[in-house]
């Protein structure tokens, strides 16, 4: 069985609040007898139990972090960022992954009040707004990525208008005209406001949008395979693909190294946040960097106010976090509007081809 206070208490032989008040150091006690009671309660395994001391004390210590998967580099960066500013704190962070399912995120929204949790930053589906709404009045809660249109929630998000916008700018300047988007969802704002920046780029360019060229999709590796797919079987398929679906990102190369294409001679490719191997791929990988370190050292700031100011209405706000253009190796300069052909898989050289190759050079010898 698990050690108690009273058991604690009873082995130092003072009362159950004198140990309470000794091992929480919130009482008078002198610290000779603080000293006493931590050494017995670590030798004897006692552990306090975080449910009754939030029962007594009105918090929990915990905070939760609801996000759709750990396949997207971001999310993995913002986890990493919220836990060590609450560990900091003296908080815990429950980690909680969603799938970016609106059932799933209500359940785990429910599971969450049951916990009696203390703060929430939550990347949300925007399917449970009444849900949210309803919890923001006992906790208080932050949107991250995402914003969820049927609430007032404070939210920080990336400034993905922008950086759709500079990464097919970069494209463009580089002589591309045809500029395949492989985008997430519409119904989400990560989704959306990269679209926009995409078109925003070809109007100033006057490119004319050629909805062939654009491939909308679940957050999902599958999502980038088929729209590659798509793209390179068009009769006049695309000279640069952009991937603004992080988790599409994957799918995409594995279609580029199954169809032999090398990038980026035969095919320009730009990607949205990064990730770390993205720099050691070769060629390495460009990309829109979302900032996502800085989106959750924002959102972990601006929950900690609202958590200190009792989670009144101070005036709900929408931040953003500026976003920016990484060049490195996986697109290319071209001279001229490409006729489709770059893109088409190349043929491995035959075994008469090859041979016909090593004799010539052994003549040159």
């Amino acid at each position: 069985m698990s050690v108690t206070l009273k058991d604690v208490a009873q082995a130092a032989r003072v009362s159950v609040s004198t140990a309470s008040r000794a091992l929480t150091g919130t009482g008078l006690t002198s610290e000779r007898t603080q000293q006493r009671l931590t050494r017995i309660a670590r030798e004897l395994g006692y552990r306090p139990n975080p449910i009754a001391r939030g029962l007594k004390t009105g918090q929990s210590r915990l905070v939760a972090l609801l996000v759709h998967n750990l396949t997207n580099a971001s999310f993995q960066v913002m986890a990493e960022v919220v836990q060590a500013r609450l560990k900091a704190l003296g908080y815990q962070m429950l980690l909680c992954i969603g799938g970016d399912d609106p059932e799933q995120e209500s359940d785990t929204l429910t599971t969450l009040v049951d916990h009696r949790i203390d703060g929430l930053i939550v990347v949300p589906t925007g399917k449970n707004g009444p849900q949210l709404k309803a919890l923001a009045n006992d906790v208080p809660i932050v949107c991250l990525v995402r914003r969820d249109d049927a609430t007032d929630l404070e939210t920080v998000l990336a400034d993905d208008p922008q950086g759709a916008y500079l990464g097919t700018r970069h494209l463009i300047e580089l002589g591309h005209r045809r500029i395949g988007l492989i985008v997430g969802r519409q119904d989400t704002t990560s989704g959306r406001e990269r679209l926009s920046g995409y078109v925003r780029a070809l109007r100033e360019a006057d490119i004319a949008k050629d909805d062939t060229l654009i491939h909308a999709g679940h957050f999902e590796p599958e999502t980038g395979a088929t729209g590659a797919r798509k793209l390179l079987d068009l009769p006049h398929p695309p000279s640069a693909i952009f991937v603004a679906n992080h988790e599409a990102t994957l799918g995409v190369l594995r279609v580029t190294a199954e169809r032999n294409i090398a990038i980026p001679d035969d095919l320009s490719l730009l990607c949205y946040e990064d990730m770390p191997w993205f720099e050691w791929h070769r060629p390495a990988i460009s990309i829109v960097d979302n900032g996502a370190r800085d989106l959750a050292n924002l959102a972990v700031d601006r929950l900690l106010h609202r958590m200190d100011k009792g989670n009144g209405k101070d005036g709900v706000r929408e931040y953003r976090v500026g976003a920016r253009l990484i060049k490195r190796d996986s697109c290319r300069q071209i001279d001229a509007p490409t006729s489709g052909k770059s893109a088409k898989p190349k043929s491995p050289p035959s075994k008469s081809s090859a041979a016909r190759s090593s004799a010539a050079k052994s003549a040159k010898v």
